[in-house]
């Protein structure tokens, strides 16, 4: 594993202590301009992570969640840049139910490359190079790979129900539906404990960038409905609708 990505773990693991220290006393929310709610612990983890990925990496930009936004002029110059959303999973954290993480990404040429997915309530981390992907608990470190099943696990949100999800599942003869908080859904589909990951509601690239690294670098598919790949070269920062699944 590269040097670079030992450094994106450890800033990943910084910013989850930072959230953990406030994850048992009183919350104090507010809401953005899109009404979706911020805390104390997005802002204190985003801090963390922009401090070190600019001390890491002087010259690759940054695009966070809870940064302001760079317009697409600047943007669209931009070969490699940081995807980041420091609390994946905001309404999880308030639930205090642990389906939280840290985002990290590196973006190149409109693919995420280099990823961290990390709960520090679950004492998990997921990394990925674009090839391959470890998980990371108790001070051990196992490759993971995608894993077909005869009767496959398809992961939800648990925030975010759709409509659209029962359409899916009638195409599927059997499975089984497992709903989890934030980029989990990702991470569940490179460990071979999922196998589809359909996300037929909205999100934002900070949301996925990083999953989806994970999710590739162990063999998963990422397209989005009409079959083209996801991809983070676009003004839009909305993403459009999108299946995660094992190759064909």
């Amino acid at each position: 594993m590269g040097n670079q990505l030992e450094s994106l773990y450890q800033i990943a693991l910084e910013a989850g202590e930072a959230i953990m220290s406030l994850y048992h006393s009183h919350i104090e929310v507010s809401e953005k301009e899109d009404r979706s709610p911020v805390t104390a612990a997005d802002l204190a983890a985003n801090a963390i992570i922009l401090k070190r990925l600019a001390a890491l990496t002087p010259d690759i930009p940054i695009v966070s969640e809870e940064s302001a936004h760079i317009p697409w002029s600047e943007r669209k110059n931009w070969q490699r840049f940081w995807l980041v959303d420091p609390l994946d999973g905001t309404k999880e954290y308030l639930r205090k139910n642990g389906e939280f993480t840290v985002n990290i990404a590196l973006i190149e040429d409109g693919q995420p490359v280099m990823a961290v997915v990390h709960a520090p309530a679950l004492g998990q981390t997921w990394l990925g190079n674009g090839c391959q992907a470890w998980l990371v608990r108790n001070n051990q470190r196992e490759k993971i790979k995608v894993k077909p099943a005869s009767s496959p696990v398809v992961v939800g949100s648990r925030s975010h129900p759709s409509p659209k999800m029962e359409e899916f599942l009638a195409q599927l003869s059997t499975y089984q539906l497992v709903a989890v908080g934030s980029s989990l859904k990702f991470c569940l589909v490179a460990e071979g404990r999922a196998q589809y990951y359909p996300r037929l509601g909205p999100t934002m690239m900070w949301d996925t960038a990083a999953g989806q690294c994970i999710a590739e670098s162990a063999g998963a598919i990422v397209k989005s409905l009409d079959d083209a790949p996801l991809r983070y070269d676009r003004e839009n920062l909305l993403n459009p609708s999108f299946i995660v699944s094992l190759p064909s």
